[in-house]
């Protein structure tokens, strides 16, 4: 989601810059799936990625360049030189400030080539769908379904193909209200009927913003969200048109509420219909997979739901390969899953069953849970009665929905630009079960304690903002938890002495670190600020002195950058 994020942010930088800036990006995989060329090609085009894209399955990129996190920035000057890292989000303005001086340097020297840069756009497929999201059935036995990539949404016959009418325009992204030829969405996603059956409330994504679609008009309407993204400090509730909003990718009703998987913070949401307001239902926007009260669960984007009556609203996880479920007094389990880096295709008692990274779920006639397993191809099916998953269908192709149409199943074929109309079969598919691990490798770590730096150096002409207090912050736990024996919680300061545990070999480090940072100038009254942050989640493996990669031992040190670069790594 973080990537999705950046991606968003430098179109504008992209377009300013065209002939002096090229942008590769480097795609590094985290899931099996995500390791699959053709995975890729289809990303480059559903997400509207307009520059060359390097494939590198085998993280050989990433770690010549030293990456600890998704996404990374790297900007190389003219002469080949690497003259800033960023990770996360929030860095658009750093960089473009970065661009326009390195433009004036190298533009004095003779060092800087203008011109058209690499990048062939594809040629436009004609079909009714592009890489659809999710459908909905509507009271007239149509469906309506978000036609993801093209920013629109496209109501379609009883057949599942015919095309009844579009809404949104051309296909062009933005944001605007009005009737069908009016509308403008980015990248839609989420659906969900109204309880009386007149409109459609659609999670429009890119647009951080919740729409409201009335079928008898498809004239457009906002409820919720100002079109800009949500940061640390932003209002967490409020009025609903007056609090941004962070990539919600689907929406559901449970409890009198729309619910909102909120992606892009790691959270639920709701938008109260009565009250016209917003607020924070569950996660504290750290990732990961934590049950409990609402206010201290952790998610990793959510990106499905669905509701059992009044009894469960139903999460795909999707980071997490989970799913989860959330109770009516507001409390987060897990039904399955067991963290960011385990994942696969694996049936059985839900202890040690394997999804991965499901984008939705369906609640099936007899209470048992549909879940659109997207990077395993497949529909998967939890039964709470029995704490068992079984699997439906496979070779479906990154199935991103699913809804009922009386004894059928429809699922949203993402990749394959359909929808696919298939029979509950009375006895599960069998397959082969496999896990797999992220393959990132551990960082080594010497025994004993461990310094933790986040490198942080404001961009050229700002400074940290101190006027009300610390501008920087820094949260520090572990999966499992043991594995520290102190220093977990927030502080304000970006490093961190961190005891280890001995008796503990291997875990995960969780670090979440932000900075604000101001434009520096005295005589402005009202400077404009920015926020920079950025989650780790860090494999580490405890090794002693003479053993690991390379009889080295494992370092003392664990460096992080948020921005700018890391002077103790390049002096050595």
């Amino acid at each position: 989601m973080n990537c999705l994020h950046v991606l968003d942010e430098l179109r504008e930088l992209e377009e300013r810059h065209r002939d002096t800036v090229v942008i590769v990006g480097v795609h590094s995989p985290k899931f099996v799936h995500e390791a699959e060329h053709q995975a890729v090609v289809d990303a480059v085009e559903r997400y509207g990625v307009e520059h060359p894209v390097l494939d590198d399955p085998e993280l050989v990129t990433w770690k010549q360049y030293a990456v600890r996190a998704w996404p990374t920035l790297v900007v190389i000057d003219p002469e080949g030189y690497v003259v800033a890292q960023h990770a996360g989000e929030g860095h658009a303005h750093a960089i473009e400030k970065l661009v326009e001086e390195l433009e004036a340097e190298h533009g004095a020297k003779g060092t800087l080539r203008r011109g058209d840069g690499p990048y062939v756009p594809p040629e436009p497929v004609a079909g009714a769908l592009r890489f659809p999201g999710r459908a909905v059935l509507l009271p007239s036995g149509n469906f309506l379904v978000s036609d993801t990539t093209r920013h629109q949404l496209v109501e379609l016959a009883e057949d599942g193909e015919s095309v009844v009418r579009r809404i949104g325009g051309e296909g062009e992204r933005g944001l605007a209200d009005g009737g069908p030829a009016e509308a403008r969405f980015s990248e839609p996603q989420g659906l969900a009927l109204t309880p009386e059956g007149d409109a459609v409330i659609v999670a429009d994504t890119v647009n951080h913003a919740l729409r409201r679609v009335e079928l008898a008009s498809g004239v457009v309407s906002t409820l919720a969200g100002t079109g800009r993204q949500w940061w640390q400090g932003s209002p967490t509730a409020g009025p609903a048109r007056e609090v941004d909003l962070s990539s919600p990718w689907d929406v559901a009703w449970f409890g009198g509420k729309v619910w909102i998987a909120m992606a892009g913070t790691h959270q639920l949401w709701t938008y109260d219909p009565v009250e016209q307001a917003v607020a924070v239902a569950a996660g504290t926007t750290n990732e990961g997979l934590v049950d409990g009260p609402g206010a201290e669960a952790w998610f990793a984007q959510p990106s499905g739901l669905a509701a059992d009556g009044d009894e469960r609203l139903w999460v795909a996880d999707s980071e997490t390969s989970a799913l989860r479920w959330v109770d009516p007094e507001g409390t987060v389990h897990t039904a399955v899953g067991t963290g960011l880096f385990d994942f696969g295709h694996r049936d059985g008692d839900a202890a040690q069953a394997l999804f991965q990274h499901p984008l939705a779920v369906t609640v099936l006639p007899d209470g048992s849970v549909a879940v659109s397993d997207t990077y395993n191809h497949a529909l998967r099916r939890y039964d709470p009665a029995s704490g068992e998953v079984s699997t439906l269908a496979t070779d479906l192709r990154e199935p991103s929905g699913a809804v009922l149409a009386g004894e059928e199943i429809v699922v949203v074929e993402s990749a394959r630009h359909r929808l696919t109309r298939l029979r509950l079969p009375e006895e599960a598919v069998r397959v082969e079960g496999v896990a797999h691990r992220t393959q990132r490798a551990a960082t080594e770590i010497a025994p004993g304690r461990l310094r933790l730096d986040v490198v942080f150096q404001a961009p050229a002409g700002q400074k940290l903002d101190t006027r009300y207090g610390p501008s920087t912050r820094l949260l520090v736990s572990a999966t499992p938890p043991e594995l520290l024996l102190d220093g977990d919680g927030a502080g304000t300061d970006l490093f961190r002495e961190l005891p280890l545990n001995p008796e503990i070999g291997e875990g995960v480090l969780h670090v979440s670190a932000m900075a604000a940072s101001c434009d520096d100038d005295p005589s402005n009254e009202y400077p404009a600020c920015h926020v920079h942050q950025q989650d780790w989640g860090v494999p580490v493996r405890v090794v002693a002195p003479g053993e690991g990669d390379g009889g080295s031992g494992g370092t003392d040190r664990l460096a992080l950058v948020l921005a700018g670069m890391d002077e103790d790594a390049a002096g050595s």
